[in-house]
């Protein structure tokens, strides 16, 4: 079994379209910290806001970060920080024919998984809000999921077959 033929471009591409939406949320969180009158173009309406998700407690370390260090202390990231980190990672692993890159890329994806439905969920009964940035890179983060698991599996077999 070799690595699909669609799997590098369509990792570019989720890779890329992750970055952009993480380098867009960092700007609109920034944006607001600067002028709390911001508008960002994803403000469609008073429950349709992601300048008020990004602004929110939620928007920094998933919230939880806060807890354990000052809320102002350098570890607790806007989780677009997060988001840049992960999807450079993911482009960068995903170069590597490596079983230990195929591994990691397959962890850290479940983890960005666990981590969308959090904030999902905290989006969907906490905020009452609607984020198309957020809910975007929760699909970015899925799919990305599902291509390193077939990556993995590509992987595995081309070891196999080479023995």
């Amino acid at each position: 079994m070799a690595i699909p033929t669609w799997e590098r471009k369509v990792r570019i591409f989720l890779c890329v379209f992750g970055l952009v939406l993480s380098v867009y949320a960092l700007h609109v969180e920034l944006s607001r910290e600067r002028n709390p009158d911001y508008r960002a173009m994803c403000d469609l309406g008073e429950s349709v806001s992601c300048s008020k998700v990004f602004s929110s407690r939620w928007g920094r370390g998933f919230g939880l970060v806060q807890y354990f260090v000052d809320k102002d202390s350098p570890l607790n990231q806007p989780n677009s920080v997060l988001g840049i980190i992960f999807y450079t990672l993911q482009m960068c692993l995903g170069l590597s024919l490596s079983r230990k890159a195929a591994l990691f890329l397959v962890f850290s994806s479940w983890v960005s998984v666990a981590g969308s439905l959090y904030l999902a969920s905290i989006l969907a009964f906490v905020l009452g809000d609607f984020c198309m940035v957020c809910v975007s890179t929760y699909l970015v983060n899925f799919v990305l999921l599902f291509t390193n698991l077939k990556r993995r599996r590509a992987i595995e077999g081309l070891k196999e077959k080479s023995g």
